[in-house]
Protein backbone atom coordinates (compact mmCIF):
# COMPACT_ATOMS: atom_id res chain seq x y z
CA UNK A 1 0.00 0.00 0.00
CA UNK A 2 1.72 3.39 -1.28
CA UNK A 3 1.44 6.30 1.48
CA UNK A 4 0.02 9.39 -0.18
CA UNK A 5 2.74 12.03 -0.22
CA UNK A 6 2.08 15.23 2.75
CA UNK A 7 2.96 18.79 1.43
CA UNK A 8 5.09 20.28 4.31
CA UNK A 9 3.95 24.03 3.35
CA UNK A 10 0.34 23.05 3.91
CA UNK A 11 -0.43 25.01 6.45
CA UNK A 12 2.62 27.19 7.00
CA UNK A 13 4.70 27.06 9.07
CA UNK A 14 6.61 30.07 8.31
CA UNK A 15 4.60 33.05 10.11
CA UNK A 16 2.73 36.00 8.48
CA UNK A 17 4.10 37.97 6.10
CA UNK A 18 6.20 34.92 4.65
CA UNK A 19 6.63 32.67 2.34
CA UNK A 20 6.83 28.90 1.82
CA UNK A 21 8.73 26.50 -0.31
CA UNK A 22 9.36 23.20 -0.81
CA UNK A 23 13.08 22.41 -0.63
CA UNK A 24 13.54 18.11 -0.64
CA UNK A 25 10.98 17.24 2.02
CA UNK A 26 11.53 20.16 4.32
CA UNK A 27 9.47 23.43 4.25
CA UNK A 28 11.77 26.16 3.46
CA UNK A 29 10.67 29.95 4.42
CA UNK A 30 11.78 33.88 3.50
CA UNK A 31 10.23 36.98 4.15
CA UNK A 32 8.04 38.66 0.99
CA UNK A 33 9.80 41.32 -1.12
CA UNK A 34 8.97 44.67 0.74
CA UNK A 35 9.18 42.47 4.17
CA UNK A 36 12.38 42.57 6.21
CA UNK A 37 13.49 40.17 9.49
CA UNK A 38 13.22 36.20 9.15
CA UNK A 39 10.25 33.70 9.41
CA UNK A 40 8.03 34.08 11.78
CA UNK A 41 9.19 37.90 12.70
CA UNK A 42 8.71 39.09 8.96
CA UNK A 43 7.95 43.16 8.77
CA UNK A 44 7.75 45.94 6.98
CA UNK A 45 10.68 47.99 6.79
CA UNK A 46 8.56 50.66 8.78
CA UNK A 47 5.05 52.38 9.69
CA UNK A 48 6.64 55.87 11.00
CA UNK A 49 8.94 58.00 10.54
CA UNK A 50 11.13 57.25 13.65
CA UNK A 51 12.15 54.35 12.28
CA UNK A 52 13.88 56.39 9.50
CA UNK A 53 17.26 57.80 9.38
CA UNK A 54 16.84 61.79 9.53
CA UNK A 55 17.04 61.97 5.95
CA UNK A 56 14.62 59.50 5.23
CA UNK A 57 10.42 59.05 5.85
CA UNK A 58 8.24 55.98 5.99
CA UNK A 59 6.68 55.96 2.72
CA UNK A 60 4.40 52.93 2.07
CA UNK A 61 6.36 51.30 4.72
CA UNK A 62 9.56 52.25 2.70
CA UNK A 63 12.26 54.60 4.09
CA UNK A 64 13.13 56.25 1.12
CA UNK A 65 13.52 60.30 0.10
CA UNK A 66 11.03 62.48 0.77
CA UNK A 67 12.26 65.42 -1.65
CA UNK A 68 11.13 63.76 -5.59
CA UNK A 69 7.60 65.45 -6.31
CA UNK A 70 7.47 68.21 -3.38
CA UNK A 71 9.60 71.15 -4.47
CA UNK A 72 8.19 73.54 -7.43
CA UNK A 73 10.93 74.93 -10.15
CA UNK A 74 14.00 75.95 -9.64
CA UNK A 75 13.90 74.96 -6.01
CA UNK A 76 16.15 72.91 -4.08
CA UNK A 77 14.86 70.29 -1.47
CA UNK A 78 16.58 69.20 1.66
CA UNK A 79 15.31 66.91 4.37
CA UNK A 80 14.92 68.09 7.91
CA UNK A 81 13.65 65.48 10.09
CA UNK A 82 12.14 63.27 7.83
CA UNK A 83 10.29 66.15 6.45
CA UNK A 84 11.17 67.80 2.86
CA UNK A 85 11.70 71.41 2.74
CA UNK A 86 12.05 73.57 -0.27
CA UNK A 87 14.01 77.01 -0.70
CA UNK A 88 14.45 78.65 -3.99
CA UNK A 89 17.76 78.35 -5.90
CA UNK A 90 20.44 81.07 -5.56
CA UNK A 91 18.84 84.34 -8.15
CA UNK A 92 15.59 82.93 -6.93
CA UNK A 93 12.54 84.24 -5.27
CA UNK A 94 8.85 83.22 -5.12
CA UNK A 95 7.27 80.25 -3.15
CA UNK A 96 9.78 77.28 -3.53
CA UNK A 97 7.15 74.42 -3.01
CA UNK A 98 5.37 75.50 -6.58
CA UNK A 99 7.61 78.05 -8.35
CA UNK A 100 10.58 80.17 -8.39
CA UNK A 101 11.08 83.03 -10.53
CA UNK A 102 14.45 85.24 -11.75
CA UNK A 103 14.79 87.44 -8.74
CA UNK A 104 14.77 91.37 -10.07
CA UNK A 105 17.33 93.67 -9.01
CA UNK A 106 16.16 96.34 -6.85
CA UNK A 107 16.30 99.61 -8.16
CA UNK A 108 18.95 101.82 -6.77
CA UNK A 109 16.94 104.55 -4.23
CA UNK A 110 19.48 108.14 -4.84
CA UNK A 111 19.16 110.02 -1.40
CA UNK A 112 16.54 113.02 -2.02
CA UNK A 113 15.90 116.02 0.41
CA UNK A 114 12.47 113.72 1.11
CA UNK A 115 13.88 110.54 1.29
CA UNK A 116 14.49 109.20 3.74
CA UNK A 117 11.59 111.29 5.03
CA UNK A 118 12.18 114.22 7.85
CA UNK A 119 8.24 114.22 8.47
CA UNK A 120 6.71 112.87 11.50
CA UNK A 121 3.57 110.59 11.42
CA UNK A 122 0.81 111.82 8.92
CA UNK A 123 2.77 114.25 7.11
CA UNK A 124 4.51 114.83 3.78
CA UNK A 125 7.19 116.02 2.57
CA UNK A 126 8.41 118.55 -0.60
CA UNK A 127 11.42 119.44 -1.47
CA UNK A 128 12.26 123.20 -1.30
CA UNK A 129 15.03 125.00 -2.13
CA UNK A 130 17.05 121.80 -1.71
CA UNK A 131 15.83 120.78 1.82
CA UNK A 132 12.62 118.41 3.18
CA UNK A 133 9.60 120.94 3.97
CA UNK A 134 6.95 119.10 5.82
CA UNK A 135 3.35 119.98 6.06
CA UNK A 136 0.08 117.67 7.96
CA UNK A 137 -1.95 115.81 5.67
CA UNK A 138 -4.96 117.22 4.94
CA UNK A 139 -7.45 117.01 8.11
CA UNK A 140 -4.26 116.43 10.71
CA UNK A 141 -2.95 119.28 12.72
CA UNK A 142 0.41 119.47 14.67
CA UNK A 143 3.91 120.21 14.31
CA UNK A 144 4.96 117.93 10.98
CA UNK A 145 8.23 116.99 12.05
CA UNK A 146 7.15 115.53 15.17
CA UNK A 147 3.91 114.28 14.03
CA UNK A 148 0.48 115.59 12.77
CA UNK A 149 -2.66 114.47 14.80
CA UNK A 150 -6.64 114.62 14.00
CA UNK A 151 -8.09 118.09 15.31
CA UNK A 152 -9.75 116.09 18.19
CA UNK A 153 -10.07 112.40 19.15
CA UNK A 154 -12.43 113.26 22.19
CA UNK A 155 -15.04 115.74 22.87
CA UNK A 156 -12.85 117.18 25.70
CA UNK A 157 -10.36 118.27 22.60
CA UNK A 158 -13.00 120.81 21.63
CA UNK A 159 -14.57 123.97 22.95
CA UNK A 160 -17.90 123.53 25.09
CA UNK A 161 -20.22 124.42 22.60
CA UNK A 162 -18.18 121.81 19.81
CA UNK A 163 -18.27 118.03 19.78
CA UNK A 164 -15.71 115.72 17.91
CA UNK A 165 -17.50 114.69 14.95
CA UNK A 166 -15.43 112.55 12.54
CA UNK A 167 -12.08 113.85 14.26
CA UNK A 168 -13.24 117.29 13.83
CA UNK A 169 -14.59 120.17 16.35
CA UNK A 170 -18.23 120.81 14.82
CA UNK A 171 -21.16 122.15 16.28
CA UNK A 172 -23.61 118.58 16.78
CA UNK A 173 -26.87 120.29 16.54
CA UNK A 174 -27.63 120.17 12.93
CA UNK A 175 -29.97 117.57 12.37
CA UNK A 176 -30.63 116.45 16.08
CA UNK A 177 -33.87 118.62 16.90
CA UNK A 178 -37.54 118.19 15.68
CA UNK A 179 -39.66 120.77 14.00
CA UNK A 180 -40.43 123.70 15.90
CA UNK A 181 -37.42 123.00 18.39
CA UNK A 182 -34.64 124.85 19.27
CA UNK A 183 -30.76 123.66 19.77
CA UNK A 184 -28.58 124.80 22.60
CA UNK A 185 -25.08 122.87 23.11
CA UNK A 186 -24.39 122.42 26.61
CA UNK A 187 -21.07 120.71 27.68
CA UNK A 188 -20.38 119.34 23.91
CA UNK A 189 -23.69 117.81 24.11
CA UNK A 190 -27.14 118.92 21.99
CA UNK A 191 -30.02 120.32 23.75
CA UNK A 192 -33.05 120.65 22.25
CA UNK A 193 -36.57 122.84 23.78
CA UNK A 194 -39.52 123.46 22.40
CA UNK A 195 -39.95 127.06 20.92
CA UNK A 196 -42.43 129.68 22.72
CA UNK A 197 -46.17 128.73 22.11
CA UNK A 198 -44.94 125.31 21.35
CA UNK A 199 -44.79 121.77 23.47
CA UNK A 200 -43.73 118.26 23.13
CA UNK A 201 -40.88 116.07 22.09
CA UNK A 202 -38.32 118.97 20.79
CA UNK A 203 -36.30 115.43 19.43
CA UNK A 204 -39.10 114.36 17.23
CA UNK A 205 -41.87 117.14 16.96
CA UNK A 206 -43.51 120.40 18.80
CA UNK A 207 -47.15 121.22 18.25
CA UNK A 208 -48.60 124.59 18.68
CA UNK A 209 -49.36 124.75 22.74
CA UNK A 210 -53.38 124.84 23.17
CA UNK A 211 -55.25 127.55 25.31
CA UNK A 212 -57.39 125.60 27.92
CA UNK A 213 -59.90 128.26 28.45
CA UNK A 214 -60.50 128.11 24.40
CA UNK A 215 -60.66 124.03 25.00
CA UNK A 216 -63.48 124.81 27.41
CA UNK A 217 -65.44 126.77 25.26
CA UNK A 218 -65.67 124.35 22.23
CA UNK A 219 -66.50 121.37 24.58
CA UNK A 220 -69.91 120.28 24.06
CA UNK A 221 -70.55 119.03 27.51
CA UNK A 222 -69.40 123.03 28.58
CA UNK A 223 -71.63 124.43 26.47
CA UNK A 224 -74.96 122.18 26.95
CA UNK A 225 -73.81 122.82 30.94
CA UNK A 226 -73.85 126.55 30.22
CA UNK A 227 -76.80 126.66 28.02
CA UNK A 228 -79.18 124.81 30.84
CA UNK A 229 -77.43 126.69 33.28
CA UNK A 230 -78.56 130.17 31.54
CA UNK A 231 -82.00 128.99 31.00
CA UNK A 232 -82.62 128.45 34.88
Amino acid sequence: MQIPQTNPCQPSPCGPNSQCQVVGDSPSCSCLSQYIGSPPNCRPECVSNSECANHLACINQKCKDPCPGSCGINAECRVVSHTPMCICDIGFTGDPFSQCNVKQDSPIEIPTPCTPSPCGSNAMCREQNGAGACTCLPEYVGNPYEGCRPECVLNSDCPSNKACIRSKCQDPCPGTCGQNADCQVVNHLPSCTCRPGYTGDPFRFCNVQQDPSKNLINNPFCLIYFGLKNES
